[in-house]
């Protein structure tokens, strides 16, 4: 039996909330973290953006291009097994290069997810 404060997820049993015809996602929120399946085909863009939370990318299938910084000038390729730690306030966007599984953590959670009032994503 859980503790009455611990909580278990099956992310098939999570809703998938479609962004837009090429990104979809699941969350879980606790109270200092948000745990997120990111779910992108092929050719989604994501825009370039930034947040207060700290975020640690990482690709379980597929591959991002990241574009870093105000100007967008440094790039990267985060490919399945690969991380990428972006710190708070940090402009970012990002490509999926092929059908990509992306497990994002936030810190902490992304209030503008849980209102759906991340207007950049939809």
């Amino acid at each position: 039996m859980l503790n009455d404060q611990v909580a278990f997820y099956r992310w098939d049993d999570m809703p998938e909330e479609r962004m837009t015809d090429l990104i979809s996602r699941r969350f879980i929120t606790g109270d200092k973290t948000m745990l997120a399946h990111v779910y992108l085909k092929k050719g989604a863009l994501v825009p370039k953006h930034h947040h207060e939370n700290e975020q640690i990318t990482y690709i379980l299938e597929g591959a991002l291009r990241f574009y870093l910084g105000d100007d967008q000038a440094q790039e990267i390729i985060v490919r399945a097994g690969e991380v990428l730690h972006i710190p708070s306030n940090v402009p970012h966007a990002a490509e999926a290069l092929e059908d990509t599984l992306d497990v994002d953590i936030f810190s902490p959670p992304r209030q503008d997810w849980i209102d759906k009032t991340d207007a950049y994503l939809r």
